[in-house]
């Protein structure tokens, strides 16, 4: 049977046009399916450095909601450290970070007077995303955190006790530093180093510090750097100073322990 080149020409618009629509509804699937996947990831990791769960453990989706009933995200004005409001549904650290460098919603490191910025964060949000536990026994609050480590963006988390004056816990969910060096960050065991420090001294100053490696010598403020990984190690020290000083966090510090 022979076919006219209309037909010929129709057929494989049609089959073109089917096939188009397949690759896109598998495509939207797909990217769909990975959102969901970044999602409780990041979901993840506020709960190991929340100490809701253990570090490696991996919940289904199911149980991370259920638990994130008890965390609350709302933003804080970052200058005054008021509240600011509930954060809007699916805001999350992409969109905070992506505000940052939004005129208007975010300023660059460069116009704040006086901040030195070695890490090379670069910008601040306006408003930052806190997220509140309210777990009984285990309240605390968790705060993202980003800056430049030797070869890459470092993006974690930062845990801090109810009481704002003492670390529960760090963590990092992305990052590109030199695995065994400073990809070491994620070491559990240099983690673990972090949790109880002491963030301000007495009179109120900011203490908390990433020394070279085997230099620390105050087991309240200080953390042993990594070895062979200097400058991550000093990044890491750097950008975790930034922002829990005046230019990050500060205020919100300020008012909500009343430390003057």
């Amino acid at each position: 049977m022979e076919f006219s080149n209309k037909y010929i020409v129709g057929f494989a618009l049609v089959v073109c046009l089917v096939c188009s629509l397949v690759v896109s509804l598998f495509a939207v699937g797909l990217g769909e399916r990975q959102d969901a996947n970044k999602r409780l990831d990041l979901q993840t990791n506020i709960l190991a450095v929340a100490g809701l769960i253990e570090e490696g453990q991996h919940p289904s989706p199911a149980e991370v909601a259920k638990m994130f009933e008890s965390i609350s995200a709302d933003l804080y004005d970052r200058r005054t450290g008021e509240r600011v409001g509930p954060a809007p549904a699916g805001y999350d650290v992409a969109a905070l970070m992506a505000d940052a460098k939004t005129p208007g919603k975010g300023t660059p490191t460069s116009a704040v007077d006086g901040l030195e910025d070695p890490s090379r964060v670069g910008f601040l949000p306006d408003r930052l995303l806190v997220f509140h536990v309210t777990v009984p026994g285990k309240e605390g609050w968790v705060l993202p955190i980003w800056g430049n480590g030797l070869w890459s963006t470092l993006k974690g988390f930062l845990a801090l006790e109810e009481n704002l004056q003492r670390i529960r816990g760090i963590t990092f969910y992305e990052h590109g530093e030199t695995p065994g060096l400073g990809g070491e960050v994620d070491n559990p065991r240099w983690k673990a180093q972090w949790r109880g420090k002491r963030i301000f001294d007495d009179a109120g100053a900011l203490r908390i510090e990433v020394t070279k490696a085997g230099k620390a010598a105050d087991p309240d403020f200080q953390v042993d750097g990594i070895s062979g990984a200097t400058i991550t190690s000093r990044s890491v020290n750097n950008f975790v100073r930034l922002w829990l000083g005046e230019a990050g966090y500060g205020a919100f510090l300020r008012a909500n322990t009343g430390r003057a």
